[in-house]
């Protein structure tokens, strides 16, 4: 069977991966709906050699697809997002306004698939510095119990988008006076701020980082605290990630529930000088885990260096996984 399936902010970095992976992982389609903003609607688009006109999101609702992959920001997703699913479209959204919801899933399809309801057709893919951090430590944190994580990020402009790309190249080139998505100058220069300050001091990157993981691992009362920050790369995400656990465990068994998980892959021979980078994750779906060491400072500590591609793994594979896993249950209906 194949099957009729829109993407709702088609033109934007997040959308054109899923556009990528999706004829990566040779996903059955029929009929293909593309949205982006209204002042893009009647634009064309190539894909797979064939053109595409955009549309109206209110035009896409209409034709009714089985599947939409939401990719344009929180506003649209509310908005949006009930209005297909009471058409009995499954929505697969990319942004943070359905994960904390309750009854809303919030799905790493390699660890909790299972808490998809057919009663809710709403489904959240988490923040991508989550996915791959929550990749990384669930299988150990099944037999071992996480007790504590301190997690500082450091993510590639390409998170925020076409804009931030395009401020770092025009910085790279000399240009500083053009329009800037951040507040300071990024060539160059390290930003300890992702996503807006809240009244706690945190920025709203770290609260998801913090809630989406205690939500997805299952973990309400998790200890964890983040930093998040933009460093002027591309290719993907890295974190260094201080984790603790609540019983025994060498480094060895660590090395090996991590090699053992799917979607992970430890490269890590420092005397080599091999560890993750974000060019190691560029254009990749694994998660790669390096510079696992044991933290003599407290107990069944552990360092470790976590790197994905954040286009891919960490929101439109992501995705996209989630739509084959409702393929795969037949959870989808004829429209």
């Amino acid at each position: 069977m194949s099957y009729k399936i829109a993407i709702i902010g088609a033109t934007g970095l997040v959308g054109q991966k899923i556009l990528q992976v999706l004829t990566e992982r040779q996903v059955p389609i029929s009929e293909l709906y593309l949205a982006a903003s209204d002042a893009s609607a009647g634009k064309e688009i190539t894909y797979q050699s064939q053109s595409y006109t955009l549309q109206k999101v209110s035009e896409v609702l209409q034709a009714r697809p089985q599947i939409a992959l939401f990719s344009a920001g929180s506003g649209p997703s509310l908005e949006w997002a009930p209005k297909f699913a009471a058409a009995g479209c499954w929505v697969i959204d990319n942004s943070s306004a359905w994960r904390m919801y309750d009854t809303v899933a919030l799905v790493v399809p390699e660890i909790n698939a299972h808490t998809i309801s057919l009663n809710h057709k709403i489904i959240a893919n988490p923040n991508c510095s989550t996915i791959q951090m929550v990749m990384a430590l669930y299988n150990a944190h099944r037999t071992h119990h996480i007790a504590r994580i301190v997690v500082s990020t450091y993510q590639s402009v390409t998170g925020t988008g076409n804009r931030a790309v395009l401020q770092l190249m025009n910085e790279r080139k000399g240009h500083y006076d053009g329009y800037k998505i951040y507040p300071h100058e990024i060539d160059l220069n390290v930003l300890p701020q992702v996503d807006i300050f809240l009244n706690d001091g945190y920025t709203k990157e770290e609260h998801k980082l913090i809630q989406e993981t205690q939500k997805i691992l299952e973990c309400p009362e998790l200890a964890i605290t983040a930093t998040a920050v933009r460093v002027p790369v591309m290719g993907g995400h890295s974190e260094s990630v201080n984790v603790q656990f609540k019983s025994p465990i060498s480094e060895v068994e660590l090395r090996t529930i991590i090699s053992n998980t799917t979607g992970c892959v430890v490269f890590d021979d420092p005397q080599q000088n091999q560890y993750p980078m974000p060019i190691t994750a560029h254009e990749n779906d694994t998660v790669w885990v390096g510079r696992i060491r044991k933290d003599p400072s407290a107990l069944y500590a552990f360092n470790l260096w976590i790197v994905s591609d954040n286009l891919r793994k960490g929101a439109a594979t992501n995705a996209v996984q989630i739509a084959e896993y409702l393929i795969q249950k037949q959870f989808l209906i004829s429209n």
